[in-house]
């Protein structure tokens, strides 16, 4: 069977099969690198947020919580502030350091409202990152969490961390 240029196959019993991989050809390696580059600058994984926050001392940056009250008392990461996207315009200035960057989650992958809350900060002048994988990730990673009880921590899905290693190797 031969890929041919516009992403089909030729060779098959029915003739052409559509393969969706090559369809759209990969960008160039130059291309490729400032997309994946600049996507580090805008987000940050749970495992290199909580890394920083355990290491101690100061970790250049303020994490924040952009969900609703009743969210946040489910559960939420320790140090966090919380700022609900909704009151970012009116109280981001009262409870953050402009010249400290932030790094916004919400609940999960399946949520935007840390880009919400990632946008709402970078149009009043911060430096902001998205935590990808949100609380959702941070719990399944099996980090330690706050809730109005106290500090919680569930075992690790062996899906989202590795079992017998501290570090993923990635």
């Amino acid at each position: 069977m031969t890929v041919t240029a516009d992403g089909t196959t030729a060779g098959t019993a029915t003739g052409t099969a559509v393969n969706p991989v090559p369809r759209v050809a990969p960008a160039s390696p130059a291309v490729a690198a400032a997309y994946f580059g600049a996507s580090l600058a805008f987000h940050a994984d749970v495992s290199d947020v909580a890394a920083a926050l355990s290491a101690g001392g100061d970790p250049g940056f303020v994490v924040v919580d952009s969900r609703s009250t009743g969210s946040w008392d489910q559960g939420h990461v320790p140090g966090a502030v919380h700022l609900p996207t909704a009151v970012i315009p009116e109280q981001a200035g009262n409870l953050l350091d402009r010249s400290v960057p932030v790094v916004t989650y919400c609940w999960g992958p399946g949520c935007n409202g840390a880009t919400r809350a990632a946008l709402a900060l970078a149009e009043l002048g911060y430096q902001v990152k998205e935590m990808l994988g949100g609380f959702e990730y941070w719990a399944r990673e099996g980090f330690e969490f706050e809730t109005w009880q106290g500090r919680e921590r569930r075992a690790a899905d062996p899906l989202t961390s590795p079992v017998d290693a501290d570090d993923c190797g990635c």
